[in-house]
């Protein structure tokens, strides 16, 4: 029964040759969730051989193209695979025009429906339940709306009495700059996924932006007392990695700067 994290992309706006913009599949017992879709998502998921028909839903945390780009062509694709089984997304509400454009423009020959949830809540909602898993949006503080996801990992219905079982969770933060409730949140999950876009020296520069620097990730991580801590959605202007990952484990030892391919098992 696995509970698998796959990071397809760490970069953040500004497109660099050896990193994707920001995607992430979760695996949970064998069903797939895409969370965001930046440009290449659609190379990223044939790299890891994932298919694109087991995606059950998508999350996409805010409508800035370094999280959308993706999704028209990924669409597409769906569509000439043969996909039937419906497809979930859950987005902001501007999401329903970007929708409406791409099925008018591009939409002859999808043979599935795309069931858009509009996100719009104030504080922790569950938005999606499956078999295996519970889904929980709430928002950040960014420049536009924008909204984070927590996994909860369900007791499976039938298992051995006698077989010991924990669920597991796991938490997207992309683009936010700190506020208090967020550690509350995301509280006690295994894996936080925090965005650092910026190395502390640059903190005026994510407060202007409304983004996170490697240090308050690593602040919020500590206050939720999480497992571990993962740091992405990095700028283009700093292309050594462990220049992130030193600064927030002098804070929250168990942190790791992830990377485009990397994946972490719960």
């Amino acid at each position: 029964m696995n509970f698998t994290l796959k990071i397809m992309g760490t970069a953040s706006a500004m497109p660099i040759s050896d990193r994707n913009p920001s995607a992430q599949v979760l695996s949970v017992h064998g069903r797939l969730f895409l969370i965001d879709c930046g440009e290449g998502t659609q190379q990223q998921l044939r790299r890891q051989k994932l298919s694109f028909l087991k995606i059950e839903a998508v999350f996409l945390s805010h409508l800035h193209g370094d999280h959308v780009f993706g999704i028209f062509g990924l669409l597409s694709t769906m569509a000439m695979l043969g996909r039937t089984q419906e497809l979930h997304i859950y987005a902001p509400p501007a999401f329903g025009d970007v929708l409406r454009f791409f099925l008018s423009s591009f939409g002859d020959g999808i043979a599935y429906e795309i069931i858009h949830h509009p996100l719009e809540m104030q504080a922790p909602e569950v938005v999606h339940t499956s078999r295996y898993v519970e889904v929980r949006a709430f928002p950040l503080r960014h420049k536009i709306e924008c909204y984070g996801f927590r996994f909860d990992e369900l007791v499976p219905r039938r298992r051995p009495s006698n077989e010991p079982f924990r669920a597991r969770s796991y938490a997207y933060c992309s683009d936010t700059m700190p506020f208090p409730e967020l550690a509350e949140w995301v509280k006690g999950v295994d894996i936080l996924y925090h965005e650092s876009t910026y190395p502390a020296e640059m903190a005026d520069k994510a407060a202007a932006r409304f983004h996170s620097t490697s240090l308050q990730a690593a602040e919020c991580a500590r206050d939720a007392g999480v497992g571990r801590l993962l740091l992405g959605h990095y700028s283009s202007r700093v292309r050594d990695l462990s220049v992130y990952a030193r600064e927030a484990q002098a804070v929250f030892p168990d942190t790791v700067a992830a990377d485009d391919g990397d994946t972490f098992d719960f």
